[in-house]
C-alpha cells in the first residue's frame, strides 16, 4: 500500500496531543482541512492494512500507583506461537516482540500495583514452564518518540 499526502498528514498529526473535547476527531479533521468521516475512514483503512496497529494513550502506570517492567524469555522456536498466545492472554502485557537472540521474546508488563509485576511474571512462568527475566526500570528518560510518516 502507498500512503498519499493526506495519509501522511494524518499519521503525523495523530502523534500530537489529542484534543480533549467531545469530538476530538472533528478538531483534527478541521486541522487537516478534511471531513471527519474521511479522517475516520482513513484511520480504519490504515489499521485494516496494518500500517498502524493501534492508536491510544500511553499512561504512566507508576504515576498512578502501578508499575512497568521489561521482561524477556528464551522460548524454544517450536513453542513460540503457543507461548506467545499464553503471554498475550494476560491484560498486563503491553507490548510483545520477537527478537533474533537467545532471549527471543521481549514484552512489557504494566500493572496496577508494583506487586502485580512479580505476580504476572510468576503466572506466565507457571503457564509456560519458561523463566521470565525481569528488567525493572531504574531511571526514566523521556525521548519524545515520533515516527515521521
Amino acid at each position: 500500500m502507498t500512503l498519499d499526502a493526506t495519509d501522511r498528514a494524518i499519521l503525523n498529526r495523530m502523534q500530537d496531543d489529542l484534543p480533549l473535547t467531545n469530538h476530538p476527531y472533528a478538531v483534527i479533521a478541521d486541522d487537516l482541512d478534511i471531513a471527519e468521516s474521511d479522517l475516520l475512514n482513513r484511520l480504519s483503512r490504515l489499521k485494516d492494512e496494518r500500517i498502524i496497529t493501534r492508536f491510544g494513550p500511553f499512561f504512566d502506570a507508576a504515576a498512578m500507583g502501578g508499575a512497568f517492567c521489561l521482561c524477556a524469555m528464551a522460548v524454544p522456536i517450536e513453542e513460540f506461537e503457543t507461548v506467545l498466545t499464553k503471554v498475550n492472554a494476560h491484560p498486563e502485557v503491553a507490548h510483545n516482540y520477537e527478537r533474533t537472540h537467545r532471549l527471543n521474546m521481549w514484552f512489557v508488563l504494566a500493572t496496577e500495583t508494583p506487586e502485580g509485576i512479580a505476580a504476572t511474571a510468576e503466572a506466565i512462568e507457571r503457564e509456560t514452564g519458561i523463566a521470565v527475566l525481569q528488567f525493572p526500570k531504574l531511571q526514566e528518560f523521556f525521548i519524545g518518540f515520533r515516527v515521521a510518516a
